[in-house]
């Protein structure tokens, strides 16, 4: 039986996996991951925002070998890697402008898309300047969109990505949760509005996770690697309100794309 270019991907990587303890094994993972062509899609989670080191000629969409998909492909050497994550980039951008690279050749997808759909950076905005009544209505508004249309709009993007490249394997990331509740921080938004955010972003999950399911992806919740490392927890991975550069707030660190999204995204295939 002739495997598909997606399950012989799956078995190479379960087979280096428990052969890393001999040098056999190590070849063997080297030469899986020299053979994959790998396609970066998604928004400022996967471009790197909040990272520091851009890649000057990506312009806007502030892309940097800092990011968790460039960490990846400067470990395991595939012998392509188009990156097109782009900072600010909805479900539409994400079809309109970045699945170039993909083809039936495509091996190995991965892809942050959906927060800003939900209005991710109004929200932030709206919770940091405005009551804490205003904040919480604001999530529960953000929330509704995400039961009512975003399901839609990730379909659309899932489709068009299995429609341009049937084999490959897709790896669809999850968000953080923002804030230790019971925290370090002594200042700023209320414990109910940082419990707000935490939940809308618990909620944006579970749907990104429903419909990558449903399309045969495989989510990464990057959650629990965040654990520990969220803002107030005075070992932050995650920039807080950032009045000097605004469009790092509320983004990964390097250590975040390091530490949190390149070992989740790792874990997953």
């Amino acid at each position: 039986m002739k495997l598909s270019r997606a399950a012989a991907f799956s078995t190479s990587l379960l087979l280096g996996a428990v052969l890393t303890l001999t040098g056999a094994g190590a070849a063997h993972a080297t030469a899986s991951a020299a053979a994959l062509d790998y396609v970066a899609l998604g928004d400022s989670y996967s471009s790197g925002v909040g990272a520091g080191g851009y890649d000057s000629s990506s312009g806007d969409c502030k892309r940097t070998p800092r990011a968790y998909p460039a960490l990846w492909a400067a470990a395991n050497s595939p012998s392509s890697f188009a990156f097109t994550a782009c900072s600010g980039a909805r479900t539409n951008d994400v079809t309109a402008n970045q699945l170039g690279p993909l083809s039936t050749a495509t091996d190995l997808v991965s892809l942050t898309v959906g927060g800003n759909d939900a209005g991710f950076a109004d929200v932030m905005t709206t919770c940091v300047l405005q009551s804490e009544a205003t904040c919480i209505a604001r999530v529960n508004e953000a929330k509704r969109y995400v039961d009512t249309t975003l399901p839609g709009r990730l379909d659309s993007v899932y489709s068009a990505i299995r429609s341009k490249a049937p084999s490959a394997r897709v790896v669809v990331l999850g968000y953080p949760r923002f804030y230790k509740i019971g925290g370090s921080c002594i200042a700023g938004l209320s414990e109910n509005e940082r419990r707000a955010i935490n939940g809308g972003a618990d909620h944006l999950n579970a749907a990104t996770a429903k419909r990558a399911a449903d399309h045969g992806y495989t989510f990464a919740d990057v959650t629990p690697a965040f654990t520990g490392h969220e803002i107030c927890s005075g070992a932050s991975w995650l920039h807080s309100v950032n009045w000097l550069n605004i469009g790092d707030s509320y983004h990964p660190t390097a250590a975040g794309q390091s530490g949190g999204y390149l070992p989740s995204f790792r874990g997953a295939l």
